[in-house]
């Protein structure tokens, strides 16, 4: 009898083990699969809280995995927001937050990107054996002395497949759409363009009446270079969209300008494709959706179907897109080997509307503000984690989290090493996916407009308050509006923003919109709380070293030896090796 127990005893140990070490082995080198939108809205989902536009695909993520509820971008911007994801580590410490106006690439031929010296986390996965692809947009650089030498290349990061848009979707890329530019070249040539005129008009009536004598040769020089500058300014802004919106293949140009025509469905296809040829092997997947960055577009199987215009119909094809992706993951059987993600770069743009008036920007909830800005509307994004068997499904966890969390995540579930030559960010979330721990290692959260301190969130660890205090924002136009409709943008410096002194104050946990900045009288740990923050401030600052600026001017200004071109300049810089093909062919490939 006895020795029918120790044999059963055994049994169990042996098959706790046996437990154990699967789940061990589960957790252990998973897929990864990263969806993330551009400018796409919290309040824009329905498991986010939307009624009206239909996303039941990326709301299958959270049913099936773990909804984040107060997920931040590291920075309301796209180029910085991305750096950021990449590298795990505040834009500010990569030298890729500006300390001008223009805080994102604007030119396929600038020389500015993510440095060569920043350790992403698809090099690191690279390394550990996984096949690593990018789908879609990259907006972080692409040359830097010659026009092939892809030192910010995608396939320079540790991708091995590459396809998309090095820049990004702007609404010069589709005819019909408007200008990004238009309105602040005009603003900004105006006043050099009137000095300039009456400088060379005066000139030459002082020398006609001949109080002065000025060589005509000087004169003539004078008006060379404006005219040669004025001819460079008006061929390129007339040549925009082939100059900057087109597609490549790995380091190949294959369409060019960018054709809009059923561009959704050939993202997904080669996300498609890629998933298929990697079941063999570990992968990782950034697909990284053009929508719903303004120009907006949708195919014809959705254009005209959502109830919000053509910003609601680019919506449900994106989430149509990520039913396919969790489709194919499903007929390989490997949705129980792959963690899925999705989140957006940043808030949603609230001052993007039409030329016909259409709002063309999306919904942040209740939150204040939009992209550009560290309002929450600005940073508060959607971060949904599935991995059946793992995570936790259906949980909301209600924790400050970062989308430089990722970084870290992904590398320890890879197996791989985290950089010990520099500092990380980010920490690895899958504890608290797991439910092993119910609080956020971030204790505190720097928010940066640009290169610019501009508000911190400390969340305490004995206390469920989560304060955020603004050392400055931004002037809002009109003033009872919801963003900088003015300027098309918020910016940060001089006459675009108001410094507080004292900060301004809020608790997130009781005033999530930031409806009420508290006050001495309204909160009696006022000063308590500013001076903990400015020692946390006092301490990041400490923590940062100087980089090479990769926005300055220089680094953002177009550069004619740098142009990508799959012809001749002289031929518009024209090419379409894409073969139309249809998604079908992948379901009957």
């Amino acid at each position: 009898h006895s020795r029918k127990k120790m044999g059963l005893l055994l049994f169990l140990i042996i098959c706790q083990y046996a437990i154990n070490s699967v789940k061990t082995h589960s957790v252990s080198n998973p897929n990864i699969i990263l969806l993330m939108a551009d400018d796409l809205g919290i309040g824009d989902l329905g498991c986010y809280g939307n009624r009206t536009l239909r996303t039941p695909n990326i709301d299958r993520l959270a049913v099936e995995g773990v909804t984040l509820t107060q997920h931040i971008a590291a920075s309301p911007l796209c180029t910085p927001s991305r750096a950021a994801f990449l590298t795990g580590r505040y834009p500010i410490r990569s030298g890729m937050a500006a300390f001008s106006r223009v805080g994102v690439f604007l030119f396929a031929a600038s020389s500015g990107g993510l440095p060569s010296e920043e350790i992403t986390f698809s090099k690191l996965l690279k390394q550990k054996g996984y096949a690593t692809a990018l789908i879609g947009k990259w907006h972080l650089g692409m040359n830097c002395e010659s026009s092939n030498d892809f030192c910010h290349h995608p396939l320079s990061h540790g991708f091995d497949y590459f396809y998309g848009l090095p820049v990004t979707n702007f609404r010069d890329c589709k005819p019909g759409q408007g200008s990004v530019f238009l309105k602040g070249v005009q603003n900004a040539l105006v006043i050099p363009v009137q000095i300039t005129g009456i400088t060379l008009v005066s000139l030459v009536i002082v020398q006609c009446i001949g109080l002065l004598k000025v060589p005509f040769q000087a004169l003539g020089y004078c008006l060379l270079i404006i005219t040669i500058s004025l001819v460079v300014l008006i061929f390129f802004f007339y040549h925009f969209r082939h100059l900057n919106c087109f597609l490549m293949r790995d380091h190949q140009i294959i369409q060019q300008p960018l054709s809009y025509e059923n561009l959704t469905q050939r993202l997904t296809k080669e996300a498609m494709q890629f998933i298929g040829r990697s079941t063999d092997a570990p992968f990782l997947l950034f697909l990284s959706y053009l929508h719903v960055h303004t120009a907006l577009y949708a195919s014809e199987n959705f254009k005209g179907k959502s109830k919000h215009g053509l910003y609601g119909d680019a919506v449900e094809e994106m989430d149509w897109s990520v039913g396919q992706i969790l489709d194919v993951l499903e007929k390989h059987n490997l949705s129980d080997k792959t963690l899925v993600y999705f989140t957006s770069d940043q808030g949603a743009h609230v001052e993007e509307i039409s030329s016909s008036g259409e709002v063309h920007g999306g919904h942040n909830g209740i939150y204040k503000g939009g992209k550009s800005m560290n309002w929450e509307g600005g940073i508060r994004v959607p971060g949904l984690l599935r991995w059946p068997g793992v995570v936790q499904a259906g949980a909301y966890i209600d924790e400050p989290t970062s989308n430089m969390d990722v970084f870290p995540t992904i590398v320890k579930l890879a197996d791989a090493q985290l950089p010990s030559d520099r500092i990380i960010d980010g920490h690895d979330l899958l504890p608290l996916l797991q439910g092993k721990v119910t609080r956020s290692k971030h204790e505190f959260l720097f928010h940066y407009c640009n290169a610019y301190l501009n508000a911190v969130r400390w969340h305490p660890g004995n206390s469920e308050s989560v304060w955020k205090v603004f050392f400055f924002t931004p002037n809002f136009s009109p003033e009872d509006s919801n963003g900088c409709h003015d300027s098309h943008v918020c910016f940060c410096h001089r006459g675009f923003i108001t410094q507080h002194d004292p900060p301004l104050l809020f608790d997130l946990s009781r005033d999530p919109e930031e409806k009420v900045p508290l006050t001495p009288e309204t909160e009696s740990r006022f000063y308590e709380i500013l001076s903990v923050v400015h020692q946390a401030v006092d301490n990041h600052t400490r923590s940062l070293h100087a980089v090479p600026n990769q926005l300055s001017w220089n680094n953002l200004l177009w550069k004619p030896w740098l142009q990508l071109c799959c012809s001749s300049p002289f031929q518009s810089c024209y090419c379409d090796y894409e073969s139309g093909g249809s998604l079908l062919e992948v379901h009957s490939g």
